[in-house]
């Protein structure tokens, strides 16, 4: 079931928040983050109109997702960037893929025209489960990440939500 995230879903999300950050190139970051910053996280996604939504698996919350906008200046008000995290322990059983879908859907309605996901290069299973939900790979940078004694490069892929410009 996919529902908006509720405060009782935070001590959740930041397990996984964190375990993507100790573990991956998903996150960008070195350190985990604290429950005092999940909390101003979700006040800003509510403040911004920005959906959390979680994916709750017998009622038990095992993703979540959500879009903002892709950057702060006012010609990007028509794009979105959005990040999806799964627990470990329910990776690849469809769910990134409903959260995807209700995502998409919900930034079409509010007239978005363009949502962006940004994606370490080496991580092969996103790229292609982007793919298979209609993205395309708009551009790479190199080495702009530095990771695990690692450069990384990032992947922007898109997905167009409007045919017009307007």
């Amino acid at each position: 079931m996919i529902r908006e995230a509720e405060p009782k879903d935070l001590p959740v999300i930041l397990d996984i928040m964190n375990e993507a950050i100790l573990n991956s190139t998903t996150v960008y970051d070195y350190a985990p983050k604290t429950m005092e910053f999940v909390e101003d996280w979700f006040q800003k996604k509510h403040l911004d109109k920005a959906p959390v939504l979680v994916y709750e698996m017998d009622r038990k919350t095992v993703a979540y997702g959500t879009y903002g906008r892709f950057r702060p200046r006012d010609a990007y008000r028509f794009s979105v960037e959005h990040s999806i995290y799964v627990h470990k322990d329910f990776r690849g059983a469809g769910t990134g893929t409903q959260l995807l879908a209700e995502l998409i859907k919900r930034a079409k309605e509010e007239g978005y025209h363009t949502m962006i996901a940004g994606i370490d290069a080496a991580n092969e299973k996103s790229y292609e489960f982007h793919r298979k939900m209609g993205f395309v790979e708009a551009g790479r940078v190199k080495e702009v990440g530095y990771k695990f004694d690692t450069w990384l490069d990032l992947i922007f892929m898109q997905l167009m939500l409007k045919k017009d410009r307007t």
